[in-house]
């Protein structure tokens, strides 16, 4: 996903070129995989017999493969199972306020994955699927009791290849027209902020003690700063 001479202006392919706002354009491989790892949610967009469906999950990656888990009977997984499907992150950094609603926008990072999902059948490979889920949310799953084989049966890892993606940022100030910049109204940026706040613990607990460590660590924290796996 590096940057190239290739025929698609350096997007890894036809379809994953950015054509509107193509300057924001981003198809360096550390910035796919950067955005990737400041994301918490992916939208993941299939086509079924009623037409098109997007639901939000959790994820995971490696240097390769994209990974999406939910329930066996998860109809967004298993219809684009063996299809083409389409998976969105977006991190929103501020509200982009111009001198006319015209040029309003926002700031932000964001990346689109395309391709072929594969379920993953082997039980080896699915739990280290699961791992990258878990570990890229909260890195806890070395300190939880682990997937049982019943909870297995009921779950569905696919996994989608990495080779179709691209990435576009968005940053800094409004872009008014010339004229309206000497006017009196307003223009700025809000920026937005999202912090982890302390664990709560739940009302059954058993026992008095703390968070496992990653867990506490989260506390005053934003996504793009959480430990890793």
């Amino acid at each position: 996903m590096s940057q190239d001479s290739n025929d698609f202006g350096g997007a890894p392919s036809a379809r994953t070129r950015v054509r509107r706002g193509a300057p924001r354009a981003r198809y360096d491989r550390d910035d796919v995989l950067g955005i990737l790892d400041a994301g918490l949610i992916a939208h993941v967009g299939v086509t079924t017999g009623d037409g098109p469906l997007v639901l939000p999950m959790a994820y995971g990656r490696d240097d390769d493969w994209l990974y999406l888990h939910g329930a066996a009977a998860n109809h967004l997984l298993n219809t684009g199972e063996g299809h083409e499907v389409c998976v969105t992150v977006t991190c929103l950094d501020g509200l982009v306020m111009a001198r006319t609603p015209f040029h309003n926008s926002m700031n932000y990072r964001s990346v689109v994955v395309r391709g072929r999902a594969t379920r993953i059948l082997d039980e080896a490979r699915r739990l280290y699927a699961l791992k990258l889920i878990t570990d890229h949310v909260v890195a806890h799953w070395d300190l939880v009791r682990p997937p049982s084989q019943s909870d297995l049966r009921k779950t569905m890892v696919l996994e989608l290849p990495l080779a179709e993606a691209s990435a576009k940022v968005r940053a800094g100030d409004p872009v008014d027209e010339p004229d309206d910049i000497a006017g009196p109204w307003w223009a700025g940026v809000v920026p937005i902020t999202t912090r982890f706040d302390t664990p709560v613990p739940s009302s059954d607990l058993a026992g008095d003690g703390p968070p496992p460590a990653p867990i506490t660590a989260l506390a005053g924290r934003t996504p793009d700063e959480r430990p890793s796996s």
